[in-house]
């Protein structure tokens, strides 16, 4: 059966860098166009940690030359990441589309995630960002506004909050290109986070976790899948211990169950079970898979990954 499908690739899949990231999009955009070859309506969004980051610290260095170029929003480096990582991401899926003989158009939308101002993330900030600083710098940063932490020994940082998104701004857009037929890059990052203050749109000094917003989108075009990409083929509870399990398929209910035990890493594969059970509890039907790219296909048709449903 064909389906409307959220894909949401981490940030593995684009490499490390600009000359990395140009070779892994190609590897990417071959599994993708992959679903569009069985007639599945691809929804694309990605991950931008390292993309980010190299922005952030690029206009942190510019700051201290003498043209004393002033930092960057996080709302602006997230737009520039989304820019960049699409116009990639859109010319090796047009490449791969057009050698497979496959008309399907591709593009990038510059996505804006609406996030709540009393969400309680704003109120203890934990995401670090850019380089470091001595204590020194960092008191002239607090002074100037910043939010800063000391990070593990290592110096201080500037800090963030990562707040839960609660619309998709352009989400009208994304289903009228999907409903055109068009393979859709969006939410990039986990989008820009803005802030709603009558008919303006603030950018907020915040960064989304991009499953929770994949999720998010998905609940909102009422797509049939999301399908989170990571590092391993499954899920697994008891990872690296005794009784280590992989799943093949869990309830929302089991999955609420495995989070409540601690079976998953904050780090790393708890926000995205709890992104794919948000997405699985909203509506009878929809599932939500987890496995690696190269598995994609294979895991639509049953074969492999971890799904998750009601």
């Amino acid at each position: 059966m064909k389906k409307t499908i959220v894909l949401a690739l981490g940030g593995n899949a684009l490499g490390d860098g600009l000359a990395e990231q140009m070779v892994a999009v190609k590897i990417t955009a071959r599994a993708i166009v992959d679903l569009v070859e069985q007639g599945h309506k691809v929804v694309l969004t990605h991950g931008n940690g390292p993309q980010v980051g190299m922005i952030n610290r690029a206009f942190e260095a510019a700051a201290k030359t003498e043209a004393h170029t002033p930092m960057l929003p996080m709302s602006v480096c997230v737009a520039l990441s989304q820019g960049y990582i699409g116009y990639d991401l859109q010319n090796a899926l047009r490449e791969e589309l057009h050698l497979r003989g496959l008309a399907t158009p591709v593009a990038t939308i510059i996505t804006q995630v609406e996030v709540d101002k009393n969400d309680p993330a704003f109120l203890s900030p934990t995401k670090p960002i850019g380089s470091f600083f001595t204590h020194e710098e960092a008191r002239v940063m607090m002074a100037n506004g910043h939010q800063m932490m000391e990070d593990a020994g290592r110096g201080w940082r500037r800090v963030v909050a990562s707040p839960k998104p609660v619309d998709i701004i352009e989400k009208e857009t994304v289903k009228a290109m999907l409903t055109a037929g068009q393979l859709v890059i969006t939410v990039g990052g986990g989008g820009i986070p803005v802030i709603r203050e009558g008919n303006h749109l603030r950018g907020a000094n915040a960064v989304i976790d991009k499953d929770w917003a994949s999720a998010k989108l998905a609940e909102m075009i009422n797509a049939d899948m999301l399908i989170i990409l990571t590092a391993v083929e499954k899920v697994a509870i008891n990872y690296g211990k005794p009784g280590e399990q992989w799943l093949d398929n869990l309830s929302v209910s089991d999955a609420e169950r495995f989070i409540q035990q601690g079976h998953f890493a904050k780090g790393s594969m708890l926000p995205k079970v709890e992104a794919a059970v948000e997405f699985a509890a909203s509506r009878p039907g929809r599932k939500t898979l987890i496995t690696v790219l190269e598995k994609a296909k294979e895991g639509i048709e049953g074969k492999t990954g971890t799904v998750i449903s009601q």
